[in-house]
């Protein structure tokens, strides 16, 4: 138990070192990559690439390295066919009252799976098969990985910090702490404060979705189909 808790905590320095080194990198040439992403010079697969290796080093070179190390695989962490049905039911059902306050809010325009990415726009005016392989690109990183990325995380963490009660899962507080954080869901007004609950009750509902069924895939599909969406 204590060896698994030392590689767990080396794995989590690992995805934590990772993730800033790449950081660091866009903080460094953010402004060059951003001109070159965006000013449309270069072809549109080259420059979803570039962006979509950016997302992947902040949300799933971490977490590749660490499964690359261990000899880990994906399938390891719910990535299987048991339940997967499942997993994704629950996990849409915890992203419903995030819809719900959009909808209520009056901010919900219409439904178009990653139209937040700034390139996406792009990328659907794009002719094929250009536009394909991009979107591809998009849905790998801003999709599975961002989603799979919260799964591993969580993991590691409950192997750290094992909870005595079922419901009171570390992993899934901390990284639904952390996707507030990253993605600036805070606020002191009521409102604000509604949606960083919805917020709270995606992250931590697709993981608990993921820790009851054993499968992954919902983790997925929320940021695929949901996150980023409307």
């Amino acid at each position: 138990m204590l060896e698994n808790k030392k590689k767990a905590s080396v794995d989590l320095w690992i995805i934590i070192i990772v993730t800033f080194l790449v950081l660091g990198t866009y903080m460094a040439l953010g402004s060059k990559i951003n001109s070159f992403i965006m000013e449309g010079s270069a072809p549109l697969l080259l420059r979803t690439i570039c962006i979509a290796l950016v997302q992947f080093g902040v949300a799933g070179a971490g977490i590749s390295v660490v499964c690359f190390l261990r000899k880990e695989r994906f399938r390891d962490y719910g990535l299987h066919k048991e339940k997967a049905l499942l997993s994704i039911l629950l996990s849409v059902a915890a992203f419903m009252p995030n819809l719900i306050f959009t909808i209520v809010t009056g901010e919900f325009h219409r439904y178009l799976p990653f139209h937040r990415v700034n390139i996406t726009a792009e990328i659907f005016q794009a002719s094929f098969p250009e536009s394909v392989f991009s979107f591809l690109f998009v849905v790998i990183a801003w999709g599975f990985f961002e989603g799979f990325n919260y799964v591993v995380i969580a993991d590691k963490i409950n192997i750290c910090c094992p909870s005595k009660h079922w419901w009171l899962d570390w992993g899934a507080v901390i990284c639904a702490v952390m996707c507030i954080l990253i993605h600036g869901a805070i606020g002191v007004n009521p409102k604000d404060i509604i949606e960083m609950i919805t917020v709270l009750i995606i992250v931590y509902g697709m993981l608990m979705a993921r820790k009851y069924t054993g499968n992954a895939w919902g983790c997925v599909f929320v940021f695929i189909f949901l996150w980023n969406a409307y």
